[in-house]
């Protein structure tokens, strides 16, 4: 068993690359679901003694380029070559700071302008610190919760707002985890990981494949009360001003029945203010 963090990154990681994703023939009884520590050895250009005391804990210390060598051999990407480099105790030393909850005025007033484009920040914590109209309309005024991981993971609906919840899950977690690598100090990081590690096997499962990715242009679909299906593309960008918080910003594709929908969200949202 790994007695290290990066020992049960690597034991976890492992688990997740098969032989054919790295040209390797699958022969003979495999014991493991993914690749052998032999293997991933061989692809970083270790010695399995070594690699075997880096997973078991009795190896800590391994250099910048030996986790590059065993990041491309486990084939985690950019994000989670950063990740793994923090993890082995080579990346910035993060700070037990609180996340922060205030957002720029500024951008503010920015998304308040985009009547027909939701938008939300939030923060490592997957907190929803601000939203617009549109926004609140998409994801029905937050009824169950502000956190995004708690509404994926812990409110019953969630499994039919997300047509493809899944990946959706997927994703979030592998998010979470970049941003708990970067401060996994942090007081409000730290709650809303355990409370999803208690409230949701299937939150736990995802937690401990140890993936760590960044969001990046993806699409989601949703089946939504008011205005039936559409899939929107989402686009997030850091908020330079607020180190950990992200801006993410929803549209459809122009002309498509999910850009109606989304028209039609609009103008339920408008009425909506205009009653308040």
């Amino acid at each position: 068993m790994a007695s290290s963090e990066l020992g049960a990154h690597l034991t976890a990681r492992r688990a997740q690359v098969t032989p054919a994703e790295v040209n390797l023939p699958s022969t003979g009884h495999r014991r493991v679901p993914g690749l052998r520590r032999e293997e991933v050895a061989m692809l970083a250009g270790l010695s399995v003694d070594y690699y075997t005391r880096l997973e078991q804990g009795r190896e800590r210390r391994p250099s910048a380029q030996v986790v590059d060598a065993l990041a491309r051999a486990l084939r985690v990407g950019e994000d989670g070559r950063e990740h793994l480099h923090r993890v082995a105790g080579l990346g910035p030393h993060p700070r037990a700071a609180a996340v922060s909850e205030r957002v720029d005025p500024s951008l503010l007033q920015l998304m308040a302008a985009w009547p027909h484009n939701p938008a939300i920040v939030y923060n490592r914590a997957y907190d929803v610190l601000a939203s617009n109209a549109i926004a609140d309309a998409l994801f029905h005024s937050w009824a169950h919760s502000r956190n995004l991981l708690h509404v994926v993971f812990t409110d019953p609906a969630a499994r039919t707002f997300y047509r493809d919840w899944p990946e959706v899950a997927r994703n979030s977690v592998a998010g979470f985890r970049l941003g708990h690598g970067k401060a996994p100090d942090d007081p409000r990081v730290r709650q809303v990981l355990g409370e999803l590690l208690a409230d949701s096997p299937e939150f736990a499962q995802l937690w401990a494949h140890h993936d760590a990715r960044g969001k990046a242009l993806e699409r989601k679909s949703f089946q939504h009360g008011d205005v039936g299906p559409l899939t929107l593309i989402m686009q997030t960008f850091d908020v330079r001003t607020s180190p950990g918080q992200e801006l993410v910003v929803y549209h459809a594709e122009p002309g498509s029945a999910s850009s109606e929908a989304l028209a039609l969200l609009g103008s339920l949202a408008a009425s909506a203010r205009q009653e308040v």
